[in-house]
């Protein structure tokens, strides 16, 4: 009976963390200790830099940590740490890459024969000095090296197992490192140690880079699968987990968001409701931006904090077009209220955007959130497959934090039939179609509310134009068909419609 109370104390260790407040999450909160974990992945995709976060983790809590190396050398990995502001205090680095002696072809005696003096001499030195340090947490690197001394499948998954069984025995949280250099994927591996993390670096055809990591096993813990976006900073490994909306619901009052436009507010039916989304859809230039930017300042009124995503401008053109409209943007953006963030959809991977919207809410408190444009959004995709399902959970996301969130979608084409990189429109709880028309030898621009979810809407089409006092918004024109084809027939009676003087930018 006591050995079994000390067995199940033992198996209700607290998790410890991995040094990754990232990887952390992912996996619930952290590993189970005194187990022996696997990082593998290809040269360059961050395997490194995730073992001395582990270890530095470990100096922070007062425990002695220890870095086996077989491939780099002690003076390249303080580089590395030199690189990311980190001291290696406190961890004791144990070379064992062979001398240049050993390298000597004139020597009877090179790294790799005879294998088993090799092998065993390695294995007994790693033994020593665990032995002599007695550490909490270890990193061996790699085990490409080992798998070389071994020679072959059934001695190197014995020499694992000797050393998962040594380590079990010194209380020892171990983590292996393995650069995939076999050309067979290593499951035996797999089954012995207690969590495989995979780290990837792919290429796309522009653009940076996109390093990738996914849980493929962790024994006893539930942990959020598939693959998380991560990136290599100046301080470490940011890794950005899979956004589950589920997991971030709030209570929030489902009071309506008003644009500061009466006319709009009423042809939205009195406006959003806190925690919606609404999708503004047109032709390059008709005005979406500029309507999407009126939500964002009337929300700066009320006290309320915005952050804008903008794909397609910066900052400085945003403000000089707001200044043009006569839209106190710039009060917003002095005030702290309004936040731009400028997205360049070649360098930020769909992740790290998705945890840049999630700092701007839960950090940030913004209660409304513009995505301008989603044509930048698509292109920052290295498979637009999965756009839909991404874009789904994020707008998940802020519906259940009680953001009203406002989305551009720019159609290919001025006038007449129209095309679309994509259809999202039934993701969104309402629709805006901003479209250009001609009449009596001028372009003039439409505005109609063709879907809202969560209460009535008019279902007019009305005229509206850019001017140096705003968004004006006209009345219904009922005298007219074929609006939205561009080329409008006229059927009855006049239409009163709005001055085009002083008309402004798109």
């Amino acid at each position: 009976m006591i050995q079994d109370k000390e067995l199940l104390d033992e198996l209700e260790l607290p998790k410890i963390s991995t040094g990754n407040s990232g990887l952390d999450d992912i996996l619930g909160g952290g590993i189970d200790p005194e187990r022996m974990y696997l990082f593998e992945g290809q040269p360059g995709s961050g395997k490194t830099t995730l073992a001395l976060e582990f270890l530095l983790e470990g100096v922070r809590r007062g425990q002695p940590t220890l870095y086996i190396t077989l491939s780099e050398t002690e003076r390249e990995l303080r580089l590395v740490a030199k690189r990311h502001g980190w001291s290696l205090e406190g961890i004791t680095i144990f070379e064992l890459i062979p001398s240049e002696a050993s390298l000597d072809p004139t020597q009877e005696l090179t790294v790799l024969q005879p294998a088993e003096m090799e092998l065993s001499e390695t294995t007994q030195m790693i033994f020593d000095r665990v032995e002599a340090l007695g550490p909490g947490r270890i990193v061996l690197d790699s085990l490409s090296e080992l798998r070389l001394l071994a020679q072959s499948p059934l001695r190197y998954r014995r020499q694992i197992l000797a050393l998962k069984h040594f380590f079990s025995g010194r209380r020892s949280t171990v983590v292996l490192l393995d650069d995939l250099s076999s050309q067979q994927n290593d499951l035996q591996l797999h089954s012995i140690v207690h969590g495989v993390v995979l780290l990837e670096q792919l290429a796309i055809d522009y653009g940076a880079q996109r390093r990738r990591l996914r849980v493929v096993k962790m024994r006893g813990i539930d942990f959020k699968g598939g693959f998380h976006d991560f990136t290599i900073r100046h301080g470490g490994l940011r890794v950005y987990p899979r956004l589950v909306a589920a997991e971030h619901h709030k209570e929030f009052d489902t009071e309506a968001v008003l644009s500061g436009n009466a006319e709009l507010d009423l042809m939205l039916g009195g406006g959003l409701e806190r925690g919606t989304n609404v999708l503004l859809i047109g032709a390059a230039g008709v005005g979406k931006s500029s309507l999407a930017l009126t939500y964002v300042i009337a929300a700066a009124s009320r006290n309320e904090r915005s952050a804008i995503f903008a794909f397609d401008e910066g900052r400085g053109t945003m403000s000089a077009r707001a200044k043009t409209l006569g839209l106190p943007l710039q009060e917003g953006l002095e005030n702290g209220l309004i936040e731009v963030h400028q997205i360049d959809p070649a360098e930020m991977a769909p992740g790290e955007f998705a945890d840049a919207v999630r700092r701007s809410v839960e950090v940030g408190n913004a209660q409304v959130v513009i995505i301008d444009s989603l044509n930048g959004y698509l292109n920052s995709m290295p498979d637009e497959r999965f756009l839909i399902l991404q874009m789904h959970e994020l707008l998940s996301y802020l519906s259940k934090r009680g953001v009203s969130t406002i989305l551009v979608l720019a159609q290919h084409g001025l006038v007449g039939p129209m095309d679309t990189p994509l259809d999202i429109s039934y993701l969104a709880d309402g629709v805006l179609m901003l479209r250009y028309f001609e009449f009596d030898g001028s372009v003039r621009r439409a505005l109609s509310v063709v879907k809202k979810r969560s209460g009535n809407h008019e279902h007019t089409i009305r005229e509206f134009k850019l001017s140096s006092q705003g968004i004006t918004v006209g009345p219904p024109l009922k005298g007219f068909s074929g609006i939205f084809s561009g080329t409008p027939i006229y059927k009855g009676e006049e239409t009163p419609l709005l001055s085009q003087d002083a008309d402004g930018p798109g």
